[in-house]
């Protein structure tokens, strides 16, 4: 992009001869991608830094207003090629990014970083990127059940055909259905707001988690330590710091965040899943642009390609968990640098394909479509064989006998069942009872034994309370936010 906006070509060193990550490039939200940008991680590291000074300052430490002033002017204005090229001499970043903070700070200098290490700055702007992280994805995640919800309750009580082992099974209704997606993501809105309220800061701890290097500089006073914690994780935007760290905060606390996020990887992928194989009885649709194109050599179709990617994507989510859970098992006792390779990739990349994920999400909910004649025309086709039990007990009603009644029904569906599969002709049933004097007394009430709407239990009931009770005040923290529609680009 910059090589065509201020030199019109594609240059050597242009983007588009590197490999860039699609998560970026082509699907992530622009709060996402930039929550774990450069810009947004070293703003960070300078901004712990200025509140270190700030709370240092305030408890009595050799820090004056000046040297905090500068520090605060110069919190935005990195010099990242001065950066890059500390880090390549001196193969440390967070150093690297000290004397470049340095370099336009000369009055702070002295003080800048003072009584830190390195994890100060990275796993703590870690701690803020998870936060933040969690905070753009609860509303997208709100906005996705109140879709669902919406839908669930317009389609409470239209009858569809239920189906186990993907095989024909007892009516449900198309609101019942959503009302399996919802809960499941109920759940996951929970589990994310525990995860995210469950963090804490891992404040001033030093290079093993002693606090030694603060303890010194406070000649002994234990209390400036725990006052310097306090000050500067509230100036952070954290309640709470973890009492005890290593050099690191654990690693645990990582596998608890992206674990929640795979487990709603699942719960998408088992949504889009069902949608894509009710798309294929041609039942419900995800929307479909007016232009969009299924294939390049099929003009007809209508292939489901949010829900796939939703699945797609959904896969490298759940994948990602195996990093987290490796990484916590490998840290040896106070820390071992081979995490921080792996957590540059594994954290961003969870949090940046779980927003894809419920953006495409709450486009399709957005525009989901249901054909309620082909929904029909499948009910049709299965119901008799469903209803013969009821046949049954209205004949009973009548007088008949349960045994012959049932002898009847059983031959009478082994014929239909033939023309069914061996000629592949309609479910004849029906017609087949209709013509049998036997079925005489209840014939002119068999439409009302065959509706639909009779099979499907309590379905609509179960849909009004679960919404009313369990999914709408979830959603009440979030009322402000749910105006925003999806469009997708690329």
């Amino acid at each position: 992009f910059y090589c065509l906006l201020f030199k019109g070509t594609v240059s050597a060193g242009c983007i588009f001869n590197k490999y860039r990550s699609p998560l970026v490039s082509r699907y992530a939200s622009k709060e996402m991608a930039y929550n774990f940008s450069d810009r947004k991680k070293f703003t960070t590291w300078r901004k712990l830094w200025i509140y270190l000074a700030k709370a240092e300052k305030a408890l009595g430490l050799p820090v004056t207003e000046a040297q905090v002033a500068e520090m605060e002017s110069h919190a935005e204005d990195i010099d990242f090629a001065m950066a890059a090229e500390e880090e390549r001499k001196l193969r440390h970043d967070v150093m690297a990014h000290v004397h470049t903070f340095a370099h336009c700070c000369p009055l702070a200098a002295s003080i800048i970083h003072l009584g830190a290490t390195s994890c100060y700055v990275g796993d703590n702007t870690d701690l803020i990127m998870l936060r933040d992280g969690f905070d753009i994805l609860l509303p997208k995640l709100a906005r996705v059940i109140d879709r669902l919800a919406n839908f669930a309750e317009k389609y409470a009580d239209l009858p569809t055909l239920g189906f186990t082992h993907y095989q024909p099974a007892q009516l449900t209704t198309v609101g019942k259905r959503a009302c399996l997606w919802l809960q499941d993501l109920v759940m996951d809105m929970r589990n994310l707001q525990r995860a995210r309220d469950d963090l804490r800061f891992r404040g001033v701890k030093g290079t093993t988690g002693t606090q030694a290097s603060f303890l010194q500089l406070f000649q002994g006073d234990h209390e400036k330590v725990e006052e310097l914690d306090r000050m500067v994780t509230e100036m952070a935007g954290f309640k709470k710091a973890y009492l005890v760290t290593g050099q690191t905060y654990s690693r645990k606390v990582d596998i608890d965040s992206l674990s929640h996020l795979a487990s709603m990887g699942a719960t998408i992928h088992k949504i889009c899943t069902d949608i894509r194989l009710l798309a294929n009885l041609k039942e419900i649709e995800e929307p479909f642009e007016k232009e969009q194109i299924g294939s390049s050599a099929m003009p007809y179709k209508r292939n489901p390609m949010r829900c796939e990617r939703c699945c797609s994507l959904a896969r490298h989510l759940i994948a990602l968990l195996a990093d987290p859970l490796q990484t916590a098992s490998v840290q040896w006792l106070e820390r071992t640098l081979d995490d921080s390779a792996n957590r540059r990739i594994s954290l961003p990349e969870s949090f940046l394909t779980a927003d894809i994920i419920l953006s495409t999400l709450q486009n399709v909910a957005e525009g989901l479509v249901v054909y309620p004649k082909v929904i029909e025309r499948h009910i049709r086709q299965e119901l008799p064989f469903m209803a013969t039990e009821n046949i049954i007990m209205s004949m009973v009603k009548t007088g008949g006998n349960r045994q012959d009644c049932h002898e009847k029904i059983r031959v009478l569906s082994q014929q239909a069942a033939a023309v069914v599969k061996q000629e592949g002709g309609d479910n004849d049933l029906l017609s087949r009872v209709q013509a049998d004097s036997y079925f005489a007394p209840i014939l002119g009430h068999l439409d009302n034994i065959l509706d639909p709407k009779t099979f499907v239990g309590r379905a609509p009931q179960q849909v009004a309370r679960f919404l009313s009770e369990e999914v709408r005040p979830l959603l009440e923290p979030y009322k402000a936010k749910m105006d925003v529609k999806i469009e997708l680009e690329l």
